[in-house]
């Protein structure tokens, strides 16, 4: 059977193509071999349990250790019941164990033990039993809430002193999140988990990283070898540009490629594929990308999000707990500046707040299609401008991501009209004072010819307190215009100032000459 790109659940080395899974947590080994107590932490559908799973079988085979991949997600229905989330923990360690370890090495009868101890006793008994020093992987531990996650790290911790013969070795405690945000989950109470750091005799944070360039390549190549189809370079850069390495997205793409778009083996797969896979990917909304959606409603993410969308500031904290937990749920890149994680991510997210607006248009995509197939951009600002008088002051006032809410507006409107035909890609960068769109229209003139218009939007808002922004923009779409190798390109300034003119007196459209010489359209609103 030929080997395919995997979407859902743990890769098997048989079955699925797939970066040797002990290459991505080169440090994990010898934190083991140093019977430490480690994190492991990334975001979902980055290869954690694929990775924990094998070097748990690893350790086993090498004969020094048992070592034992068990999940802990059953428990989160337990909720505060903590005996019951022991019981969910015990009953997985076992049948995991059962599957996994030799006879020889699996767990001895649970001891009978007092409410609140009774993972402390079965582990205490099981290392008491067994010939090997164990070693436990508690992959997605963040699923324990509350008073139940208040008792298990406790007893983890109380046996730490007592490794490795009367206690595992090493423990391990597998999530999306750091161990940082596990007061959080305990409840948000700082005091129920009663120390600076609930699992305080960790050694070692480890954090699962996206693919760089070359294991993109080499994950491709795999597909290569066995069927002779080939991706091109600027294919596999392109790739690696739109995922940022995020392996699900790296894996979802080659997919529907191979699969869902079905390139026939004897053509190279080109970027072009890529890009109409990545539109197919958003536009069906696959199970990865509607749970990261699922997040943009949380506050903490609205708080981190809703500058970043608008080219705003941070609010400035010595140390910010949401940063770090929108960059633990994969949203934003893993290293500073604070930017969203990938190109996808960044289509997926502006698309989810602003599909209202993309509903309520009503003008048909059809209309901004020329003669000659082109897109009659004029056209949609001349009608959007028409549309923002109408509605801007009422879609500003909802409240939901307010500060990025013209840009959101505009995103949507746009959006609806290119429908499809054309991409649209976004930059965002906090602290810019802007949000970037290249809009790439991909047409075939009625005499045969293939070609491709590019526009460039560069989007500011004017706020109170701040002068006008249009030099600024003008100096920010000249440095954008360079790197597209555009000639010219549109400037929308939307005035947010509680003083400023009406809506249908500010809304207009000129044009004016930008500082490096050329004629750029301003839209003001």
């Amino acid at each position: 059977m030929a080997r395919r790109f995997n979407t859902a659940g743990p890769c098997d080395p048989i079955r699925h193509h797939m970066i040797p899974a002990l290459s991505r947590l080169p440090e994990a080994p010898g934190l083991v071999a140093q019977e430490a107590f480690f994190v492991v932490h990334a975001p979902r559908q980055t290869g954690k349990t694929t990775a924990l799973r094998v070097l748990a079988h690893e350790l086993t085979a090498r004969g020094r250790f048992a070592a034992l991949h068990f999940s802990c997600e059953t428990a989160e229905a337990a909720g505060d019941d903590y005996d019951a989330a022991a019981r969910d923990i015990l009953f997985q360690i076992r049948v995991r164990a059962e599957d996994n370890l030799p006879a020889e090495l699996r767990p001895p009868a649970w001891p009978a033990a007092p409410a609140g101890s009774q993972l402390s006793a079965a582990l205490r008994a099981w290392a008491q039993a067994c010939p090997r020093p164990l070693v436990l992987f508690f992959d997605e531990v963040d699923a324990v809430r509350g008073q139940s996650l208040v008792s298990v790290l406790p007893q983890l911790r109380a046996g730490f002193p007592d490794r490795p013969r009367d206690f595992p070795a090493s423990a391990v405690l597998c999530g999306l999140r750091d161990v940082s945000e596990y007061k959080a989950l305990a409840g948000g109470d700082p005091s129920r988990l009663g120390t600076a750091s609930p699992f305080n005799v960790k050694l070692k944070s480890l954090r699962l990283g996206d693919f760089s360039p070359d294991e993109v390549a080499e994950l491709y190549s795999q597909h290569t070898a066995e069927t002779g189809q080939e991706f091109s370079p600027a294919a596999l850069a392109r790739a690696y540009e739109l995922t940022g390495g995020q392996p699900w997205l790296v894996n979802a793409l080659a997919r529907e490629v191979v699969e869902e778009i079905a390139v026939p083996t004897s053509e190279t797969i080109t970027a072009r594929h890529l890009d109409e896979a990545k539109e197919r990917l958003i536009l069906a909304r696959a199970t990865h990308l509607d749970s990261l959606a699922s997040k943009l409603a949380e506050p903490r993410v609205q708080r981190i999000l809703s500058p970043v969308l608008a080219g705003g500031s941070l609010p400035l904290e010595p140390y910010d707990d949401d940063v770090a937990y929108v960059r633990d749920l994969g949203l934003i890149a893993p290293n500073p500046p604070v930017r969203i994680a990938n190109p996808i991510y960044r289509e997926v997210i502006a698309r989810v707040l602003s599909s209202s607006i993309q509903e309520s248009v009503t003008a048909s995509p059809r209309s901004f299609i020329r003669s000659d197939n082109s897109f009659d951009f004029r056209k949609v600002l001349v009608e959007f401008a028409g549309w923002w008088t109408e509605n801007g002051e009422f879609l500003t006032r909802r409240g939901y991501y307010d500060e990025a809410a013209p840009q959101l507006i505009f995103m949507g409107y746009l959006q609806r009209v290119v429908n499809g035909g054309g991409y649209v890609e976004r930059e965002f960068a906090v602290g810019s004072g802007r949000v970037d769109l290249h809009v790439r229209w991909p047409y075939t003139t009625p005499g045969g010819e293939r070609c491709e218009q590019r526009e460039a939007v560069e989007l500011k808002t004017w706020r109170e307190g701040r002068g006008n922004p249009l030099k600024a923009g003008l100096r920010q779409l000249d440095q954008y215009l360079d790197r597209l190798h555009l000639s010219t390109g549109t400037l929308m300034i939307f005035d947010q100032r509680p003083a400023a003119p009406p809506i249908d007196e500010r809304t207009a459209i000129t044009t004016t000459t930008s500082p490096a010489g050329r004629t750029v359209t301003v839209l003001n609103g």
